[in-house]
């Protein structure tokens, strides 16, 4: 039995680690290799040729503003910022500068009751609380009630929603500041809708007296109206004929 020869397959995850995967594991040999060129300026061309092959990688960047500073901070980064080469910059990266810890974003500190509605809806709230003018404060409040209606119906189609509802949600978000009176009735508002008069664009196809398309259509010998349209006559005369007709 004769020996063969048994191809030895090297999978990725034996390999050594990308650091930057988008620009392929050939990328990141020609970076290794650049560091092992003794000569400088052999290695400085060489370095400039491998930024050159990575610009040609990325053509959605090229407008892009310090696209090419980018590309030299990638290639420190790939070589472990252990690389003797000078970028155009004239500065070499540092670690620390690419590995800059973020500052913790606070999350929005807001009332959880009656969501709902919106946080708009507490500004208004707010906002009608500080008005000195009691007529504007109760014409703003009833607005508000109107649109928490409106919102309530969007998100909660499935249940009706009464005054008393609204009345009794305002008392809340308000700490008890706003009441209204038993009698107050909220408008009904419909998104999507103009509460302004409405013209049907069928009526401006209507044939008027002296239209120049009626005109033209008598003219030409359109349809006459006193013309004899057929109906049981017609019928009757057809079925006359077909008892009549000569035996062939």
């Amino acid at each position: 039995m004769s020996n063969t020869n048994i191809l030895k397959i090297h999978y990725n995850s034996t390999k050594d680690r990308l650091v930057l995967p988008e620009y392929g594991r050939n990328i990141h040999l020609m970076i290794q290799f650049a560091k092992t060129v003794p000569d400088f300026e052999k290695r400085t061309a060489y370095v400039h040729a491998i930024i050159e092959l990575m610009y040609q990688m990325s053509p959605q960047n090229k407008n892009v503003e310090n696209f090419r500073e980018r590309l030299w901070n990638h290639l420190y980064e790939i070589a472990e910022y252990d690389i003797d080469i000078l970028p155009p910059s004239g500065i070499r990266p540092v670690p620390d500068e690419n590995y800059k810890i973020p500052h913790n974003i606070p999350y929005p500190k807001s009332d959880s009751r009656l969501r709902h509605y919106g946080h708009n809806v507490k500004k208004l709230i707010a906002k009608a609380l500080d008005m000195e003018d009691e007529v504007k404060k109760e014409g703003l409040v009833n607005c508000i009630g109107s649109y928490m209606k409106l919102a309530f119906r969007t998100w909660n189609r499935e249940h009706f929603v009464t005054d008393e509802v609204i009345k009794s949600d305002i008392v809340t978000l308000s700490d008890g500041q706003l009441s209204l009176e038993e009698d107050a009735v909220f408008e009904n508002l419909k998104p999507g809708i103009s509460n302004g008069p409405r013209r049907n664009n069928m009526n401006n196809n209507r044939r008027r007296p002296g239209n120049s398309n009626n005109n033209n259509r008598n003219n030409t010998g359109g349809y006459n109206r006193n013309r004899p349209t057929g109906g049981s006559g017609n019928q009757n005369n057809r079925n006359k004929w077909r008892n009549n007709r000569p035996n062939t």
